[in-house]
C-alpha cells in the first residue's frame, strides 16, 4: 500500500484517480490547489505526489519547487497540454514522470507502481564510488560532485549517469537505456531519453563532452575524454 497525494484543481479528475487508486488498495490525500499540496507535504510524508500543472493559487510547479527544499518525494506531473517546454521544465525540478490528459486511470496506476519501484531500490552496505579526475560518484549515496561540489541532479539524470557510468565505454543503444532506466513498462517516447542526455550534460558542466552520442545507435560515457577547458 502506498500513500499517495493527488493534487488537482478539478474534483472530477482527483475522484477518478482517487477511485482507481483506493480499488488496488492505497492510502489517498487530495489537495484542491498546490498551496494545499505543500501543507500536506508538512504535515506528513507521501511514497508519491500526483500534481497537476495548471492550478488556481499556486501552480505546480511552483508546488514542486518549495516541496523539493524539504523532502525528495517521487512527483508524477499532469498536465492538459503536451508542450516540450512543460516537460523539460519539469524533469529540471526533478519530476519522475510526466502525463497528459486524458490519460488512461489504469496507465496511471502502472506508472506509479514503475515509479516507487525505481525509487525504492535499496543501497548496498559498501559505498560504491568511481572517479574520473575531478568527477566523483558514490552510486550507495547517490551522491555526485565535481571537483569537491555537490551537483543536484534529478532522481532521474542520477539514474541515468549512474547506467552509463556502470556500463562505462560500451555503445549503449537507445532502446537498452530506455528499458533499463525508465523500465519495461514506460510509455513515452524517445524524445525523453534526449531530453534528459541534455539536461545530465548540463549538469556535468566540464565533463559533458564524456557522454558521446552515437548516430543511429544510442550513448556512450568514454573514460578516456579530458574535461573541458
Amino acid at each position: 500500500m502506498y500513500k499517495i497525494l493527488i493534487t488537482d484543481d478539478e474534483e472530477k479528475i482527483r475522484a477518478l484517480i482517487k477511485k482507481y487508486a483506493l480499488f488496488e488498495g492505497h492510502d489517498v490525500t487530495e489537495a484542491s490547489n498546490g498551496m494545499e499540496a505543500i501543507e500536506c507535504c508538512r504535515k506528513e510524508r507521501f511514497d508519491i505526489i500526483i500534481m497537476d500543472i495548471m492550478m488556481p493559487e499556486l501552480d505546480g510547479f511552483s508546488a514542486v519547487k518549495e516541496i523539493r527544499k524539504t523532502q525528495d518525494t517521487p512527483v508524477l506531473m499532469l498536465s492538459a497540454r503536451g508542450e516540450e517546454y512543460d516537460k523539460i521544465h519539469g524533469f529540471e525540478l526533478g519530476i519522475d514522470d510526466y502525463v497528459v490528459k486524458p490519460f488512461s486511470p489504469r496507465e496511471l496506476m502502472m506508472r506509479i507502481e514503475a515509479i516507487i519501484k525505481r525509487c525504492g531500490k535499496g543501497a548496498k552496505d559498501v559505498h560504491e564510488t568511481l572517479t574520473i579526475e575531478g568527477l566523483v560518484v558514490d552510486f550507495t549515496a547517490r551522491r555526485v560532485t565535481i571537483d569537491g561540489k555537490d551537483i543536484d541532479m534529478s532522481p532521474k539524470e542520477y539514474d541515468l549517469l549512474s547506467y552509463l557510468l556502470k556500463n562505462i565505454d560500451i555503445a549503449l543503444t537507445r532502446e537498452r537505456l530506455i528499458t533499463e532506466v525508465w523500465g519495461y513498462d514506460f510509455f513515452g517516447d524517445d524524445r525523453t531519453l534526449d531530453t534528459h542526455i541534455k539536461l545530465l550534460r548540463k549538469s556535468l558542466g566540464v565533463y559533458a563532452n564524456h557522454i558521446t552520442t552515437l548516430r543511429g545507435v544510442g550513448y556512450r560515457f568514454d573514460s578516456r575524454k579530458g574535461r573541458e577547458q
